[in-house]
């Protein structure tokens, strides 16, 4: 689906992964007081510590925020959302420091765009995956039109790491299973209690104060039990140290995976995905990572790949009416000679009106099959019951052109004419509908100019073959014949 412009997009600050709300919250101010700037905008919606990559999976993000920025209507500013999210991002950069920013235009479901090129590796060995993750960014960084270029996991972000003694578990009467359930308690929080008032149950969280968990040694202090009844610490059977890892794991069919997302700008998404795909498939051939294409490559394959066969049931249906019409396999054979000139002047339309082939315009490429046909109809009809009448084939193909002009020019101008507030509508969103009309106005109108010229070539050619395969087979019967009587 073409994007549009809905005049609105979104902006996703990640800081320091150290930041706490309130610095996220000051970063998160810096930035709407430089989208204010902009008599441009005219709305902004912040939800400091949110990340919508993120829901669901029990991620902290009180280090990121999302930004949602709503501009004026087209009309009134001097260049598209798209452009206008990437002059703010590179100023937010400019003068904000330490944060990293994604930007996404909303679509036309009135939601943040996911990233177009998303590219999922899989395999057993995840530090594999990493390398080969590296890999592919760099690819991508290759291509024109790429940009916010990430992963969909966080491979360095800061985490305490307990590396437990089990031996000296063993002899302190300790489990795993218990030591995990009290840290567990203590840092995650049990919401076992309820509290009712007026019918309504309430959770209680119960955990540690956000005081007593903030350092290494906050964690070390923490006492358990052993089976003998003594109070003993973390640290006095586990080491407990900082590192980097990954902010959450991905499975895919089972398997360790992640997914290599990229932003699309100024040129069409299919485009890019294929130059992607080419360039992955020269540069890498590692047999033990799987690499799938998802996001618009998966959209487009799945999409195009239906419609491309409506398009064909559309051109076998259209046949079969015609045979049952005709009572004749060669005359709807000649009709349909009329769909590839519409083709052409369809593409022609779409590259003059800067248009993208998308799931819009296919349907316009469907409807185009039932509507330019009848161009050849009238032709081909009229023709037919001028043969009846005992005209030669030649002055029947041109009595019909003149006398069947005059109703294919009025129908295709008033099917154009029709076309025309879609095809040059400019209101929020219009992009994504524009490519429709103008694939069924190209169409008509190639159709109205090379139909007269094609069909009656066509029906002259077959007409011709006819006349040469009836002399064939009457000369083989009188030959059969003459053989007979002899």
């Amino acid at each position: 689906f073409a994007t549009g412009d809905k005049g609105e997009f979104v902006i996703k600050l990640e800081g320091d992964p150290q930041n706490t709300l309130y610095q996220t919250n000051i970063l998160t101010q810096k930035v709407e007081q430089i989208l204010f700037s902009h008599p441009e905008v005219t709305k902004v919606f912040s939800n400091v510590g949110y990340s919508s990559s993120n829901m669901g999976t029990g991620s902290s993000d009180q280090y990121k925020s999302e930004i949602t920025v709503t501009l004026v209507d087209k009309k009134k500013r001097s260049m598209s959302v798209e452009n206008f999210s990437i002059l703010t991002k590179k100023e937010i950069l400019n003068n904000v420091s330490g944060v990293k920013i994604t930007t996404a235009v909303t679509s036309m479901t009135g939601s943040a765009s996911d990233s177009p090129i998303q590219i999922l590796l899989r395999g057993s060995n995840l530090d594999e995956v990493y390398t080969v993750s590296d890999t592919i960014k760099s690819i991508i960084k290759s291509i024109p039109g790429t940009t916010d270029i990430q992963l969909s996991v966080d491979k360095s972000k800061p985490e305490m790491k307990i590396a437990l003694n089990r031996d000296k578990m063993s002899l302190l009467g300790l489990s795993v299973y218990d030591v995990g359930n009290t840290l567990e308690l203590a840092f995650a929080g049990n919401t076992d209690l309820e509290y009712s008032d007026q019918g309504e149950d309430y959770d209680i969280n119960v955990k540690f104060d956000q005081f007593d968990r903030k350092k290494i040694e906050d964690i070390g202090s923490l006492t358990f039990k052993t089976s003998s009844g003594n109070t003993v610490e973390l640290k006095q059977f586990a080491d407990i140290y900082q590192s980097l890892g990954p902010s959450k794991l991905e499975r895919y069919n089972r398997m360790s995976s992640l997914t290599v997302k990229a932003n699309v700008v100024g040129r069409p998404s299919g485009t890019v995905g294929s130059e992607i795909k080419e360039a992955i498939n020269k540069k890498l051939h590692d047999s033990n990572i799987d690499i799938l294409y998802k996001g618009d490559m998966e959209h487009q394959a799945d999409a195009f790949g239906s419609l491309f066969k409506a398009l064909f049931a559309a051109i076998i249906l259209v046949y079969c009416i015609m045979v049952a019409l005709y009572n004749s396999y060669l005359y709807p054979f000649v009709v349909l000679f009329s769909i590839p000139v519409a083709v052409i002047g369809a593409f022609f339309a779409l590259a003059l009106s800067g248009s993208t082939l998308s799931f819009f315009t296919l349907i316009g490429f469907i409807m185009l099959v039932g509507l330019v046909a009848k161009n050849a109809i009238l032709l081909v009809d009229f023709t037919n019951n001028l043969r009846k009448e005992g005209v030669s084939v030649t002055e029947a193909l041109v009595e019909a052109g003149k006398e069947r002009l005059r109703p294919i020019m009025m129908t295709t101008i008033a099917m154009v004419f029709g076309m025309l507030p879609l095809a040059i509508a400019s209101g929020s969103g219009s992009e994504s509908k524009n490519g429709l009309a103008w694939v069924i106005i190209g169409g008509l109108l190639s159709s109205l100019l090379l139909t007269l010229i094609l069909v009656p070539c066509v029906y002259t050619a077959m007409e011709n073959m006819k006349e040469k395969v009836t002399l064939k087979i009457k000369g083989r019967r009188q030959i059969a014949e003459a053989a007979t009587d002899n």
